[in-house]
């Protein structure tokens, strides 16, 4: 459980907002401070990236990938590519072959062995730098710097009754689920974070969140 909450029920839905996201302006305007202060202040790291990809391995240094956010409209999350570029081929036949990793995959829709991810791929989700590129997806308005964690339209099957919570944000860069054991969680207490962050937002929590994503990235051993 994370150090920052202990989960519990929320305010009945209904009384969230629906027509705007959860933190309305106030947080969209921070957010863009605050993502306009990384890209300055990261524009050399992000500049290595690129070209650490690009020497790496072949074809694109950016991946984009379909992911729901507010209100349950599509977009597309920005990463750094980790991965080999025929990477659902090289899935399919490891899931098949690999019974364990199959229902890992079911349960968790992670692996701790990829053999998808290429070896600058590996360093870059240990230090979550693959993410880097969704500041751009904050400019645009589709993400905030602090919020759910973005998922795809079949993990929101997964979300049951909290699915109205996770529609009411933009998805975040960090969240609670980032700095609360990210891969050594339960998907069900994933779930469970969003859930709390939706109902329960603050600009203190946000705060807190900020503060504590960078230790949770220097430990990346949930990090996968």
């Amino acid at each position: 459980m994370s150090d920052l909450v202990q989960l519990r029920g929320g305010q009945p839905f209904s009384s969230l907002t629906r027509d705007q996201p959860v933190g309305r302006l106030t947080k969209r305007v921070i957010d863009i401070v605050l993502a306009l202060a990384a890209l300055l202040l990261l524009a050399p790291l992000f500049i290595l990236c690129f070209a650490a990809i690009s020497i790496a391995s072949p074809g694109p240094v950016f991946f984009k990938h379909r992911r729901i956010g507010f209100q349950g409209k599509p977009f597309g999350c920005l990463k750094f590519r980790t991965m080999m570029t025929n990477s659902d081929e090289r899935l399919r036949e490891y899931l098949s072959a690999n019974p364990d990793a199959n229902a890992e995959w079911i349960s968790a829709r992670k692996l701790r062995f990829d053999p998808r991810v290429t070896s600058i791929g590996h360093l870059l989700r240990k230090t979550s730098l693959d993410e880097l590129p969704q500041i751009f997806n904050v400019f645009k308005g589709d993400m905030s710097i602090v919020g759910p964690r973005p998922v795809t339209e079949e993990e929101l099957l997964r979300y049951s009754t909290s699915v109205q919570a996770y529609y009411a944000c933009r998805p975040g860069i960090t969240g609670l689920w980032q700095v609360s054991g990210r891969s050594s969680t339960t998907y069900d207490m994933r779930v469970a974070y969003d859930s709390f962050y939706s109902r329960h937002w603050s600009l203190m929590l946000d705060t807190k969140i900020i503060l504590v994503t960078v230790p949770a990235l220097l430990n990346s051993d949930n990090a996968y």
